[in-house]
């Protein structure tokens, strides 16, 4: 059962110069899919390919170009904003500077109670302190300020944060990716714990796909704005089938000897998004292009129990 779902969705900016229009970025450009409830969609591609602008849609930080955003078969634009950011809130990437260094632990994870609730400064502390047990801190730790922890912690903190309000769905952008390899393991089993104790939904972006292939039960792949494969997390990894999804799964370091010898780098460099090529936005980086890709756009279909956006496979 779907709780989210997104239809559509365009994002464009005018980019301005000092003469004037710079012409028009298209961050998002027709994205469609639809987030499972207590389930994980991970969402992955190169940097510039709109995850974060994506991010932003879903959380009313701005308004979409075109499309819409239902949220449990209601329009987003219909929740008052507190309603809205009781129901979906974030992880951000950084645990420095993603949180108050001149505020107390306990403040930094009660904001959100105290701007969107009723309740009393005394009762979000408390509710505060418990969050603080519930993602692994000693709540006798509540007084301390941000720099008085390491960065796993400060990430516990930002996680707190998130889940105090009691969310539906929570946007993780790459929440692991400023730890340690150490750290990493045990957010991501916190977080997988928290799902199921508080039947959480999750859209994980990262670029780790070892993260990505841990945590999701869906899998998006993006580039230049758009979807190019989407489905099922074993059959997204197991057996890709849009050429940039291989390429992304050949530049994944691996230590197993099948991989080894068969890494076959992506060529080129991603198209600016001021000047993208017309027909198939990859056909330039494309190992399998042909004449056709140069000039037809492909639209994202189902293709072998998974959504495709290739005319030749």
């Amino acid at each position: 059962m779907s709780i989210l779902n997104v239809k559509n969705i365009k994002k464009h900016y005018d980019v301005k110069t000092t003469f004037g229009s710079g012409g028009l970025v298209k961050a998002l450009d027709g994205i469609s899919f639809e987030a499972k409830a207590k389930k994980t969609l991970g969402i992955v591609g190169e940097s510039g390919c709109g995850k974060s602008t994506l991010a932003r849609q879903l959380m009313r930080l701005e308004d979409p170009t075109e499309g819409s955003i239902t949220l449990e078969g209601k329009n987003i634009t219909s929740f008052e904003r507190a309603e809205y950011q009781s129901k979906i809130q974030m992880i951000f990437q950084d645990p420095y500077s993603s949180i108050n260094p001149r505020k107390k632990a306990w403040q930094i994870i009660a904001e959100p109670l105290l701007i969107n609730s009723n309740l009393s400064k005394s009762d979000c502390k408390e509710k505060a302190c418990e969050m603080m047990r519930i993602v692994g801190l000693r709540p006798e730790l509540a007084n301390r300020y941000p720099h008085m922890f390491s960065g796993g912690q400060r990430q516990r903190i930002g996680i707190a944060r998130a889940l105090v309000q009691q969310p539906e769905i929570v946007i993780c952008d790459e929440p692991v990716s400023a730890l340690d390899v150490s750290i990493q393991a045990q957010v991501l089993n916190l977080l997988m714990k928290l799902q199921d104790e508080m039947g959480l939904t999750y859209l994980f972006i990262s670029h780790d796909l070892s993260v990505v292939k841990h945590i999701s039960d869906e899998i998006l792949v993006m580039y230049l704005g758009k979807i190019v494969e989407y489905g099922p997390r074993e059959q997204v990894f197991e057996n890709p089938l849009h050429p940039y999804t291989k390429a992304l799964m050949n530049a994944s370091p691996s230590l197993s000897l099948e991989h080894l010898g068969k890494h076959e780098p992506l060529q080129g460099e991603l198209p600016s998004p001021l000047n993208p090529p017309p027909g198939c936005a990859f056909h330039k980086r494309c190992p399998i292009a042909t004449e056709q890709c140069k000039s037809v756009e492909p639209s994202l279909e189902m293709k072998n129990d998974r959504y495709i956006s290739c005319l030749e496979v």
